[in-house]
C-alpha cells in the first residue's frame, strides 16, 4: 500500500515522502535533516527524488541526501539547478516500480520557468503552482502562463489529492475571504483549515474541487469576485485581467 506523509521542514515548507513497504521517495527536500530522521526511525530506503522547481527551499537537502543514498533526482534540467541527474519534460513519463506509481509530467511555468508537475492517478504534487486557496508569486514568466498552469491543474479530477509544498492555507483563506465575503464553502473551510492547525495538522493535502469551490484566483469569472475588483477600480473584466488584479492584490494583501 502506497502511503505520503508530509514532513514539515524550514519555516512553513512540506517534504512529501511517498513509500511503498520499506521503499520511500522524497519530494522537494529543502533539507535533509528531517528526511534522515523519518528514514531512520521507520527503516526506509531511500530510492529516488523528485522535484517540481529549483528554489533554495526545494532542492538544498538533495546533495546531503545523495551523500547518504546515492539515488537519482527527477525534475527539469535548469544551469541554476545542478542537483538533477534526469530530465524531465513536458509529457514525459515517469515509472517508480518501487513504489508501482506512473507519474505523467507536465510543465506548469509562471511561478518559475522550469516548474514542472508530477501527476498520477489521484495524486498530484505541483510545488509552489497551487497552494490550498491560493497560489505561487510570479518570479519568471508571465501572469498568463501561470493562469494557464493553474488551469492545466483545475482541470484534473475533483477527487484529485492536491500536494503542495507550503501551510499557506489560512492565510489564503482570509484573502479568499475578502474577494468573495459571502461564500459558505470559504466559510466552512475556514472552519476546518482553523480546526486543523489546532490540532497540529497539516491543511495539504486538498482536493481539486476543494480549490475550484474556496480559491479566487480559479474563479476568475465569477460575478461577486469581479463586483469586489470593480469596486477596487477594476476596469477589465476579461479572465487574464481579473487573475492579474487578484495576484497583485494578494501580492500585498
Amino acid at each position: 500500500m502506497l502511503t505520503i506523509t508530509a514532513i514539515p521542514a524550514l519555516e512553513d515548507n512540506y517534504i512529501w515522502l511517498l513509500q511503498r513497504e520499506r521503499h520511500a521517495v522524497a519530494v522537494d527536500p529543502g533539507e535533509a535533516a528531517p528526511v534522515l530522521g523519518f528514514l531512520h526511525k521507520n527503516v526506509l530506503q531511500l530510492d529516488a527524488i523528485l522535484c517540481t522547481h529549483r528554489h533554495h527551499d526545494h532542492v538544498d537537502g538533495i546533495e546531503e541526501l545523495r551523500g547518504v543514498y546515492n539515488v537519482p533526482v527527477y525534475g527539469r534540467r535548469h544551469p541554476k539547478n545542478p542537483h538533477i541527474t534526469h530530465d524531465l519534460r513536458e509529457g514525459d513519463r515517469l515509472r517508480l516500480d518501487v513504489l508501482d506509481i506512473e507519474f505523467d509530467i507536465i510543465e506548469v511555468p509562471g511561478h518559475l520557468d522550469d516548474h514542472i508537475a508530477f501527476i498520477a492517478p489521484g495524486i498530484l504534487f505541483c510545488g509552489d503552482v497551487m497552494f490550498g486557496a491560493g497560489c505561487g508569486r510570479n518570479f519568471e514568466g508571465t501572469l498568463a502562463q501561470l493562469q494557464h498552469s493553474l488551469q492545466r491543474l483545475a482541470a484534473l479530477p475533483d477527487d484529485t489529492l492536491v500536494y503542495c509544498a507550503h501551510e499557506y492555507t489560512a492565510s489564503n483563506l482570509a484573502f479568499a475571504q475578502a474577494c468573495d465575503p459571502d461564500n459558505p464553502d470559504i466559510k466552512r473551510r475556514i472552519d476546518e483549515t482553523l480546526a486543523l492547525r489546532q490540532a497540529k495538522r497539516p491543511t495539504v493535502p486538498f482536493t481539486i474541487a476543494q480549490e475550484k469551490a474556496t480559491n479566487p484566483i480559479l474563479r476568475c469569472t465569477n460575478p461577486e469576485i469581479i463586483r469586489t475588483l470593480q469596486a477596487r477600480g477594476l476596469v477589465d473584466t476579461s479572465e487574464l485581467a481579473v487573475f492579474t488584479a487578484l495576484r497583485e492584490w494578494r501580492d500585498h494583501f
